[in-house]
């Protein structure tokens, strides 16, 4: 199974044939622009919208859902420092891990180190492991896209001064112990939230 977020709403992605109190329909024969607007039109008026996209194989999904859109792959990080505290950007009125797009014929790990560097100034970053790998849509130039985002942990002993990337909106960086994290992603997406356990969060 895979969720794929539009805002905080997620689209199911799987190989049941119905999932209880969703709309089941064919991923091949789903029509994203209608969906996704139906999605935000019951976000506005506080209503949910339930999608859920069935195909019998579960390779298929992934391939289907990228004939849907136009996907954007990007990578990201969530950093810890000596303390254990962990790395959160401010964008857009919300708490957010770092990430961006991988340029051209940049590995992913190398552009998850990368855009963890340029958003928040933190250097010596090391990755230690593969974490999860998110969907979410979002629109740009009047077109909703696809963005994959392959997500790392990372360590860092850097204990510098943090400088948020201004050109990419980034208002605030700060590092966060167990009890900030928490109250942060109170105010954050549900695609970060899932890169927390659930003991963490609770």
């Amino acid at each position: 199974m895979y969720k794929v977020f539009v805002n905080n709403t997620p689209i199911i992605l799987s190989t049941k044939k119905s999932i209880e109190g969703y709309e089941t329909i064919l991923i091949k024969e789903a029509e994203f622009p209608v969906i996704i607007r139906d999605i935000l039109n019951k976000e506005a008026v506080n209503q949910e919208a339930k999608y859920h996209l069935y195909h019998k194989t579960e390779d298929k999904l992934i391939e289907h859902l990228y004939k849907k859109l136009p996907v954007v792959v990007a990578g990201g990080g969530k950093a810890y420092n000596a303390n254990m505290d962990i790395l959160f950007i401010k964008r857009n009125g919300k708490w957010d891990l770092p990430k961006g797009k991988i340029e051209k014929n940049e590995h992913i790990e190398t552009a998850a180190v990368r855009e963890v560097e340029e958003e928040t100034g933190v250097t010596g970053l090391e990755i230690t492991k593969f974490l999860y790998k998110t969907f979410h849509i979002f629109k740009r130039g009047g077109e909703f896209r696809l963005k994959v985002t392959y997500w790392f942990e990372m360590k860092t002993e850097f204990d510098g001064t943090l400088v948020p990337q201004k050109n990419e909106g980034i208002t605030k960086v700060r590092w966060k112990n167990k009890k900030k994290s928490k109250k942060a992603l109170l105010n954050s997406y549900a695609n970060i939230k899932k890169l927390f356990s659930h003991d963490y969060l609770s």
